[in-house]
């Protein structure tokens, strides 16, 4: 439920910026979705998959003790780093670079947990809130929306 509220956040930081400070619609939905959805949103997922790991494997319908969560702990910490610095980076020269690359990252990781998490309900019916909740819709969503807005402004 946690990408929900970080959505939410990230549009209101996008708006809130565009009514106050003038910065066109697109650039600050783009800043505030990858600094707080794909930047937050990812090192909270860090935290769970690397601290909580049987806890998160449980709430995704998979087995404890996978090693692979560390895996994915570490996959969720590079792409919240990216996230977090593509907002800091966002009034520099470095923006646009950096915007792109962290998109691409999102893309591919998103996209590729989509497909694993579709696999899994088709073939297992596995329909855990961690497998076909929000989080489910949000890794097709999140990067059509970041493309989106990437290629409008």
């Amino acid at each position: 439920m946690y990408v929900v509220y970080l959505a939410a956040a990230a549009l209101a930081g996008g708006v809130i910026n565009t009514l106050f400070f003038g910065v066109p619609l697109a650039d600050a939905l783009l800043a505030w979705l990858l600094g707080v959805q794909v930047g937050l949103g990812a090192l909270w997922a860090f935290l769970g998959h690397y601290f909580k790991s049987d806890e998160v494997a449980a709430y995704i319908g998979w087995p404890p003790g996978n090693p692979f969560q560390k895996e994915i702990a570490f996959t969720n910490l590079a792409l919240g780093l990216c996230g977090v610095l593509s907002f800091l980076l966002r009034n520099t020269p470095l923006r646009d670079g950096f915007w792109l690359a962290t998109i691409l990252f999102a893309t591919v990781f998103l996209c590729g947990a989509f497909t694993v998490h579709l696999t899994d309900r088709k073939e297992h019916g596995n329909k855990k809130p961690g497998n076909a909740g929000p989080v489910f819709f949000a890794d097709i969503v999140m990067p059509t929306v970041l493309w989106g807005l990437y290629l409008v402004r």
